[in-house]
C-alpha cells in the first residue's frame, strides 16, 4: 500500500484541478445571480481559466525543469490555494476572474505538468499504467462528481464554500508533499525565453478571445460593432472576430518557428517542437484536447438550459447529469482493467465511438424538458465513452517521450486539456447565443399577434446578442413592455421555444466533433512501450 501513497497525493491534487469547472459550470445560475452578472459574463470567466492554463501551461512546465518538479507542485499549491481562498469571498465578477480564472490558473499551470511528471518518475512498468489509469480515472470522477458535489453544497449552503474547501485541501497537501519522491534536480541553467511565452498566450488569448466573441460581433458579417473612440470596428465590412481568429493562429505559427529556430540552435525552446513529431504523443495529445473540448461543451450548454429554462437549482441539475457521472466513473474503472489486456488503441477507438452515439442520442433526444429516455441513454453513452478515453490517454502520452521529456509531455498534455476546454466552452457557448439570437428574432418578427415595438425592441436587443435568461423573466418583461398577458405568455413561448432550438443546434456540432475526432485517433498505439 505504500508505494501507491504518492499517487494516492497527486490523484487528490488531480481531483481538485477537474472538480473547479464543473462545480462553476452546476452553480451558473446561483453565481449569476450572487455577483449580479450574466451568463455571458460567467462564460468568460469559465473560458479564461481554461485559456490561462493553456496559453501558460508550458512555461509551467519549464519551470518544473528550472525549480524542480516537486518545488513547481509545492508552490503551484500555494497560489492555488490563494487564488481558491479569493474566489471564496468574491463579491463581484471582476474579482471572481482575478482570483478564478487568473490566480488558480496561474496554480495549476505549475501543478498538472508537475502531476504527470512525478508519475512518470516515481512508477515504472506496468505500475506506471495502473498510476496513470488511477490518475485518469480520478479526473472522470472529478468531472462525475463535481456536478453533484457543487449541486449539493450551491443548493444547501454557497458555491463559495466549494472553494474554501480547495484552500484547506491544498494545505493538507503541502504537508504531505515531501512523500513525493523527485530524482530530477532544479536545473538553475534553465532559461525561459521571454518573447516565446507572449507569443504562445498571445496567439492563443486572440484565436479563444475571438471565439468567445463571435456571439456579439458575429463571425464574418458584423453584427454589433467594437468601438474604439466612438469609431466602430469592421474593417472592410468584416467582422473583427475573423481578423482575431486569422491573427491568433498567424501568432501561433510564429511562436512554433521561433521554437523550431532555437531548437536548431541549440537553445531553450519553451516547446521541444521536435517533439511533436512523435506520432503517438501527437495523435494522444490530438484526441485529449477533443476529449476535453466535447467534455467542456456538454458540462457548459446543458447545466445553461436546466438552470436558465427550466430553473432547476444545482442539485437538481447535478442529479440530471448523474447518468453521465455513473458512466464515466464506471467506464474509468473498466478501462483501467482491460488495459493489461487490449491494446490502448482499441479502448479508445470505443470510447470515441460512444462519444459520438451518445451525443448524437442527445441532439435527437432534445426535447422541452429533456426528461425523456433517449436524453438519459445519450448522457449514459456519454460518460462511458469519456471514461474509456480517461483512462488510457495519460498512459499513451507521457510513454511516448522518455523520463527526461516528462515535465514536457505533461506541460503539453495540461495544454491540450485546457485549449480544448476553453474552445468547447467558447465555441458552445457562442453558438447556443447565436442561434438564440437568430431563432428568437426571426420567431418574433413572423408573429402577427406581437406589436412593432416589441418587434423592433427585440431586433435592438439582438444586436448584442440575447442574452440567455430564465424564461420566467421573459414574460415580465413583455408586461412591462405593455403587452397583455396572452402576448406575454406567448413572447414566453417563443422564447422558450429559440432556446430548445439552440441547445439542439449547439448539440449537433458535438456530433460533428466526434465524429472527427475519429481521425485523430489512428496513430495511438496497438502497444505501449515506455521509454527511458
Amino acid at each position: 500500500m505504500k508505494k501507491w501513497t504518492v499517487v494516492a497525493i497527486l490523484a487528490i491534487a488531480q481531483f481538485v484541478m477537474v472538480l473547479d469547472s464543473t462545480v462553476m459550470n452546476v452553480s451558473i445560475s446561483q453565481v449569476v445571480k450572487d455577483l449580479g452578472t450574466t451568463v455571458s459574463g460567467l462564460q468568460a470567466a469559465i473560458t479564461f481559466y481554461t485559456l490561462t492554463m493553456a496559453a501558460l501551461m508550458l512555461t509551467g512546465g519549464k519551470l518544473g525543469d528550472k525549480w524542480g518538479r516537486l518545488n513547481a507542485f509545492k508552490i503551484g499549491a500555494v497560489v492555488y490555494g490563494i487564488g481558491s481562498l479569493i474566489t471564496a469571498l468574491s463579491p463581484n465578477l471582476g474579482v471572481l476572474m482575478f482570483g478564478w480564472s487568473l490566480i488558480e490558473g496561474l496554480g495549476a499551470i505549475l501543478i498538472i505538468p508537475a502531476i504527470a511528471s512525478l508519475v512518470a518518475y516515481n512508477y515504472d512498468g506496468k505500475p506506471r499504467v495502473t498510476a496513470f489509469a488511477i490518475i485518469g480515472g480520478v479526473s472522470g470522477a472529478a468531472a462525475a462528481a463535481g456536478p453533484l458535489i457543487g449541486g449539493f453544497v450551491t443548493t444547501y449552503f454557497s458555491w463559495r464554500y466549494v472553494f474554501a474547501a480547495e484552500t484547506l485541501i491544498v494545505i493538507g497537501l503541502l504537508l504531505v508533499a515531501n512523500k513525493i519522491k523527485d530524482p530530477g534536480r532544479p536545473k538553475e541553467k534553465i532559461t525561459i525565453d521571454l518573447s516565446s511565452v507572449l507569443l504562445s498566450a498571445s496567439g492563443m488569448f486572440l484565436f479563444v478571445f475571438g471565439l468567445l466573441q463571435s456571439k456579439t460581433w458575429g463571425w464574418i458579417r458584423p453584427l454589433a460593432k467594437p468601438t474604439i473612440n466612438g469609431q466602430e470596428i469592421a474593417p472592410f465590412g468584416i467582422s473583427i472576430v475573423a481578423y482575431l481568429i486569422v491573427i491568433g493562429l498567424f501568432v501561433l505559427w510564429l511562436f512554433y518557428v521561433r521554437q523550431d529556430g532555437l531548437e536548431k540552435k541549440g537553445k531553450q525552446a519553451l516547446l521541444k517542437v521536435s517533439m511533436l513529431s512523435i506520432k503517438v504523443l501527437r495523435a494522444g495529445l490530438a484526441v485529449l484536447a477533443s476529449q476535453y473540448l466535447i467534455t467542456a461543451a456538454i458540462f457548459f450548454a446543458i447545466p445553461i438550459y436546466l438552470q436558465m429554462v427550466l430553473g432547476l437549482d444545482a442539485l437538481q441539475t447535478g442529479i440530471k447529469i448523474f447518468p453521465l457521472s455513473v458512466a464515466l466513473i464506471l467506464a474509468s474503472v473498466v478501462g483501467s482493467r482491460l488495459a493489461n489486456n487490449y491494446p490502448p488503441k482499441k479502448i479508445i477507438r470505443v470510447g470515441q465511438l460512444a462519444l459520438v452515439i451518445g451525443s448524437l442520442l442527445l441532439f435527437v433526444g432534445i426535447e422541452p424538458t429533456l426528461t425523456g429516455g433517449i436524453f438519459g441513454a445519450g448522457m449514459f453513452v456519454v460518460g462511458a465513452g469519456l471514461g474509456l478515453l480517461a483512462s488510457q490517454l495519460g498512459n499513451v502520452n507521457m510513454s511516448s517521450v522518455s523520463d527526461n521529456e516528462a515535465n514536457e509531455a505533461g506541460g503539453l498534455q495540461g495544454t491540450a486539456q485546457n485549449l480544448g476546454s476553453s474552445l468547447g466552452t467558447a465555441l458552445i457557448g457562442s453558438l447556443l447565443i447565436f442561434f438564440l439570437t437568430s431563432s428568437f428574432v426571426t420567431a418574433v418578427n413572423q408573429n402577427p399577434d406581437l406589436p412593432s415595438s416589441v418587434k423592433q425592441a427585440v431586433a435592438q436587443a439582438s444586436q448584442k446578442g440575447i442574452e440567455i435568461i430564465p424564461a420566467s423573466q421573459v414574460e415580465q418583461i413583455g408586461l412591462d413592455k405593455g403587452l397583455t398577458q396572452d402576448q406575454a405568455e406567448e413572447l414566453t413561448q417563443t422564447y422558450t421555444e429559440s432556446q430548445v432550438g439552440s441547445l439542439q443546434q449547439a448539440m449537433f456540432f458535438v456530433v460533428i466533433f466526434a465524429v472527427l475526432s475519429f481521425i485523430l485517433s489512428r496513430n495511438i498505439p496497438d502497444k505501449i512501450v515506455a521509454k527511458k
